[in-house]
């Protein structure tokens, strides 16, 4: 009955902790991009709703952020507070191990880190689609020209260029299909040239209007035509929508589409793979900081507080930096993408075993 109490109680101040410094942290940033956007926002005669709105959907973002800091902060802050206040000198006096201490605190934490894949691989990049539109509508930033100039390849041996595509419609205007030789990829077979290319969804197919066909595989052989059914087309309009859209507003779904997509047509996956495996263990991260950092700040030390929250927030910082500088290695081909994603997970993970291991309460 006592041990249900204690788990209660901290379970009780470490949320109230976490929901604190999320709050504090989200605010300070929301109010430095404030500051920073302020002459952009004046000078384009934003309304003040959209501003509003802009920094609603903005603060999912800095909230995936600064969620392992704050969980850290809170777990520090609780048992640091407990061992200042002697609380646990009396937990230690009624049997309580350190591991037994810490069982609240990480399995609030799993829970956390459980809503935290599905805050950051869905919750963050809806906001992020609101947020990019505000910007290119009334800060005029990000303007990629959505539609525009899409360069892509389909196949292994097929590359498709469109000047422009209008989705309402469903046509691409002024397309050009290439089809290469497998055995030798600078050799080209084939060619399609079409003022148009409209999908029938009848058929879920692609057919071209106004275009010729050439054929080089025997001579070269041209066929002008009104209308072109082409049948062996691996993309869909939804497809080449998403071929403009940016990774940071898809979801963990649409990353997987977009990485089999790749896989088909023979291209390098390996960006977007580390940005769908990063998600999940970036979501980890509150839950390997807290094992790290815990079993120090529920020692008295030299500093109090202050000093504990201090030293562990900076370890956590140095742990996001490593996070992002194997992000650099892995982009460059030098580690596999799981491992990329997952490797500064895995060495904290270590240290943090390690000091659970030679702590003692």
């Amino acid at each position: 009955m006592k041990i249900k109490i204690l788990d209660k109680y901290l379970i009780k101040q470490f949320l109230q902790t976490v929901l604190f410094g999320l709050l504090a942290f989200t605010l300070i940033f929301v109010v430095i991009d404030a500051m920073e956007n302020l002459d952009d926002f004046i000078d384009q005669n934003v309304p003040a709703l959209q501003i509003f709105h802009y920094y609603f959907v903005f603060a999912p973002e800095m909230i995936k952020l600064m969620t392992p800091v704050a969980v850290l902060f809170a777990a520090l802050f609780t048992a640091g507070k407990a061992a200042n206040l002697s609380e646990l000198t009396a937990i230690k006096a009624s049997g309580v191990s350190l591991y037994r201490f810490m069982a609240p605190f990480l399995v609030t934490t799993f829970f956390i880190t459980a809503l935290s894949i599905y805050f950051g691989g869905y919750v963050v990049p809806s906001a992020n689609k609101i947020k990019i539109n505000i910007e290119q509508v009334y800060l005029k930033k990000n303007l990629n020209f959505t539609g525009s100039n899409i360069y892509f390849q389909d196949t292994k041996t097929r590359i498709v260029s469109i000047s422009y595509f209008d989705n309402n419609i469903d046509q691409a205007n002024r397309v050009s299909i290439q089809e290469f030789d497998s055995d030798d990829i600078t050799k080209m077979t084939e060619r399609i040239d079409a003022t148009r290319l409209v999908y029938d969804t009848t058929k879920s197919i692609w057919v071209a209007k106004d275009g010729v066909k050439r054929s080089f595989s025997e001579g070269q052989n041209a066929n002008y035509f009104a209308s072109l059914e082409i049948d062996n087309l691996n993309f869909s309009p939804n497809d080449l929508l998403k071929k403009q859209q940016k990774i940071a507003e898809m979801n963990l779904v649409e990353l997987k589409e977009m990485i089999d997509s790749q896989r088909r047509a023979g291209n390098d996956p390996t960006p977007t793979l580390i940005e769908y495996h990063s998600r999940f263990a970036f979501a980890v991260t509150p839950l390997i900081v807290v094992l790290f950092g815990l079993p120090i700040s529920a020692n008295k030390r030299k500093g109090g507080i202050a000093a504990q929250v201090g030293i562990n927030i900076l370890v956590t910082f140095l742990y996001l930096v490593f996070m992002k500088v194997s992000q650099a290695f892995g982009k460059n081909g030098a580690l596999d993408p799981l491992l990329t994603a997952w490797l500064a997970n895995l060495i904290f993970l270590a240290g943090a075993v390690y000091n659970v291991l030679r702590s003692r309460l």
